[in-house]
């Protein structure tokens, strides 16, 4: 029997207007996995009606309450763990180990989340007013809209939530249409079942074709008062533009073209299996993911050789074999356009070292090209699947040349045995993340995650995501009577 959902508004599950639902399907089968409720505008309105008469009642919950149901969602979360992974195999075509990965960083996002409920919410101000006391305070700013991505559903999506939630905002969660139940309801059963109150988060599915018009309703409420969106930055330009056009803030981590520097006194046998998971990992569908590999040319070849044959060696294909490795691209669609960006190096040059197979339906092959130049396509373009390009360089400083040469600025990794340099070179890449004697994947609750340039602003994670999700206000409490000149 197919599985169906219904939206998730007041701490009900209740149709759409009209009925209206639409189908979540299986990149691997190609089948129907679920259906889910088809909001439109309408459901957007009484989702953020039940988020705007629950604010003041959870804005007003006492921290450790507070406290106490998202640490009870962790454990929930923990304990469902091998639900979540065949709900993604199933639904986004997850592989296991990418599953297992989201269920626990997403556990710890929660942990991370009941943290900051506690962090101090204000400073103390020096003033010019004799006996008066001057305070900055943070306070929760109400209803918060959120869009959560596919691609990493457990952790893009509790992330979109926590930290709002956990400051004292009410959120309405519109999840991708390509995974409805892992990025979005299945987060609501968890806090539900954790103590969360009704009308604290809501969920609204929607069909593919009306993606648009509800997002439009939903930044344009005036009962709405912050923005996150993660996702790509074709459409976060759309819903940055939007928030900007209603004064509302907004938190957009977009898209990357992530650089993997390999230096020349690199551990080979270290680089490649570091260049390996950072290009591989969920099948290359990660904002963080290596796109290119800039390695010296010194090394070059024989490190493309060795890249080669462990990628090739890689199993892939159905992501509910505990086995795989590499499952398939979110969809047909997806795997079509990695294959015409390689067919398109290829014919202009590049040369394929292993993989470079034509699609079948959502499965394309790991694949490794060099030979690559910087007027290609998929030296420019941000691939999101499994294939990575390596470029040969002559120096540190053309490296950090070449990976700096794109509109993005997430991630990037500097793989090499001398810290000291690799700190230099990290310090002149212009991304918002850089990680030395590591790949360009990795993800902690704690600290700031965001980039710059086109892959977007603001910050999740940490005190930083605290800041993006309250308001600051300046607040003064007289100690005297004060003199008025008139």
């Amino acid at each position: 029997m197919t599985l169906h959902r219904e939206l998730f508004i007041d701490g009900k599950e209740v149709p759409a207007e009209g009925g209206r639902t639409t189908e979540d399907t299986s990149p691997y089968t190609g089948e129907v996995y679920a259906t889910v409720a088809a909001g439109r505008p309408a459901d957007v309105a009484r989702a953020v009606e039940a988020a705007h008469r629950a604010f003041p009642g959870w804005a007003a919950t006492a921290p450790s309450a507070r406290r106490t149901i998202f640490l009870k969602a962790a454990e929930l979360l923990d304990a469902r763990a091998a639900d979540a992974v065949t709900l993604m195999a199933g639904e986004v075509g997850g592989a296991a180990p990418w599953a297992r990965f989201n269920a626990g960083l997403a556990a710890n996002i929660l942990r991370e989340a009941a943290a900051s409920i506690t962090q101090p919410l204000g400073e103390v101000l020096t003033t010019d007013t004799p006996g008066q006391l001057s305070l900055a305070v943070r306070e929760p700013a109400g209803v918060v809209a959120a869009f959560s991505p596919w691609n990493a559903p457990l952790i893009l999506g509790v992330r979109s939530i926590a930290v709002p939630l956990a400051v004292g905002n009410t959120v309405v969660l519109k999840p991708s249409e390509d995974a409805p139940i892992a990025s979005g309801l299945f987060l609501a059963d968890l806090l539900r079942d954790a103590g969360l109150p009704p009308g604290v988060l809501n969920v609204v599915t929607n069909a593919r074709e009306d993606a648009a018009e509800v997002a439009q309703a939903l930044i344009a409420d005036d009962r709405v008062r912050i923005v996150n969106f993660t996702g790509s930055t074709s459409v976060g330009r759309i819903i940055g533009t939007t928030a900007a056009q209603h004064l509302k803030p907004a938190v957009l981590e977009l898209g990357g073209k992530n650089a993997l520097l390999v230096l020349d006194d690199a551990d080979l046998g270290y680089a490649v299996d570091a260049a390996a998971f950072g290009a591989f990992h969920n099948a290359g569908q990660i904002c963080m993911s290596t796109d290119r590999i800039l390695v010296h040319r010194s090394i070059a070849e024989e490190f493309t050789a060795k890249l080669a044959a462990k990628v090739g060696a890689l199993p892939h294909g159905d992501p509910a074999d505990p086995a795989t490795v590499v499952g398939p691209a979110i969809d047909a669609r997806g795997a079509r356009h990695v294959e015409e960006l390689v067919a398109e190096a290829v014919s202009q040059g590049a040369r394929v070292r292993t993989g470079g197979r034509p699609a079948t339906g959502a499965l394309y092959a790991p694949t490794v090209l060099d030979h690559v130049t910087a007027d290609m396509r998929i030296f420019r373009e941000e691939i999101f699947g499994p294939a990575v390009t390596v470029l040969a360089v002559d120096s540190d400083d053309e490296a950090v040349e070449i990976a700096n040469d794109t509109e993005y600025g997430l991630t990037t990794g500097v793989i090499t045995e001398n810290a000291g340099r690799g700190l230099a070179l990290a310090r002149r890449l212009r991304t918002g993340i850089a990680h030395v004697g590591n790949q360009t994947i990795d993800d902690e609750a704690q600290a700031p995650f965001g980039g710059a340039k086109s892959t977007g602003y603001g910050r999740f994670g940490g005190r930083w995501g605290v800041e993006a999700f309250t308001d600051t206000r300046w607040i003064t409490v007289a100690g005297q009577h004060n003199h008025f000149p008139f």
